[in-house]
């Protein structure tokens, strides 16, 4: 079984950036632990949950940015913060995968921060969140939904919290 690990594409300083969706594709090659495959499922989730957190972020309509983003698609007033958040969401993905390989029962304790987008956006791709709150469904008026709620009068929280 080839072991692959995930390589950064163009990130040099002196590189341009590349906008094709090949560049965008996670490079691998044979000295890591993990096979391509697996990485680029990693990577999907990890990217999945990245665009949700900042959805719910700042935006109110327009979640799949089907039409050009204009103003009264942003929310007014914005709760939260991104820093935190892209590292929950990797500790999150890879606790996914070592929960399965090992067959793990686990809990993922973060503390009460500016990371609530990343939980949220996490158990609604793996579907327990729609499975607590049925009127946030998996798909794109559930993700409406999901976006308009966080940090917005009668929604939910921007911290973690129940």
């Amino acid at each position: 079984m080839k072991k692959t690990s995930l390589k950064s594409a163009g990130r040099g300083r002196n590189e341009k950036s590349k906008t094709s969706a090949s560049a965008r594709e996670p490079q691998v090659s044979a000295d890591g632990p993990l096979e391509a495959n697996l990485l680029r499922k990693i990577d999907g989730w990890w990217r999945a949950a990245n665009y949700l957190s900042v959805g719910q972020t700042y935006l109110y309509d327009n979640p799949l940015l089907k039409q050009p983003l204009k103003k009264e698609h942003v929310k007014p007033r914005l709760v939260g913060h991104w820093g935190t958040t892209p590292g929950l969401n990797f500790i999150y993905v890879h606790l996914n995968r070592v929960i399965k390989e090992r067959d793990l029962d686990m809990v993922y304790i973060i503390g009460p921060g500016h990371g609530g987008p990343g939980i949220v956006a996490n158990t609604w791709l793996e579907g327990t969140y729609s499975e607590i709150y049925p009127n946030i469904s998996q798909d794109e008026e559930g993700m409406k939904k999901l976006f308009k709620q966080f940090s917005f009068p009668g929604g939910i929280p921007s911290h973690v919290a129940p």
